[in-house]
């Protein structure tokens, strides 16, 4: 009876580990004054200091939808990529002193990650994405 124990409670926790890793991207990072949302239509990040990678998860309910975006840094830079399943794409790079706002992508039906990430520490940022 003991060893059964073992044996179930080892099914489970590896179960508990594999249910728990199964995300695609990760977010990971350093930030003060950070703010940010993320619905199943748009996401945003405002920050003071942002220093390393923030993932959002959007759903896609139209084929050929777009990305709306905006973008705004005073200093650093950041590169965004998008993956609608096929493999991260960079969507943008934008460098300190820059601020823009436009559309990009004809995305399939699914699950679309924005995934901004950083080379260096980020001051005074804004990033907002949405579908179209």
């Amino acid at each position: 009876m003991k060893k059964g124990r073992k044996v179930l409670l080892a099914v489970l926790f590896t179960a508990l580990l594999v249910l728990s890793g199964c995300g695609k991207y990760t977010s990971s990072y350093k930030a003060v004054g950070f703010v940010h949302n993320n619905t199943s239509e748009s996401a945003f990040m405002d920050f003071y200091l942002f220093d390393g990678t923030m993932v959002f998860k959007l759903r896609n309910s139209t084929e050929g939808a777009q990305i709306l975006y905006d973008a705004r840094l005073e200093t650093g830079r950041a590169v965004v990529y998008y993956d609608c399943g096929n493999g991260s794409v960079p969507l943008f790079t934008i460098n300190g002193g820059e601020t823009f706002s436009t559309e990009a992508g004809e995305l399939a039906k699914g699950t679309v990650y924005l995934i901004v990430e950083t080379e260096n520490e980020c001051v005074n940022g804004s990033f907002h994405f949405g579908l179209e």
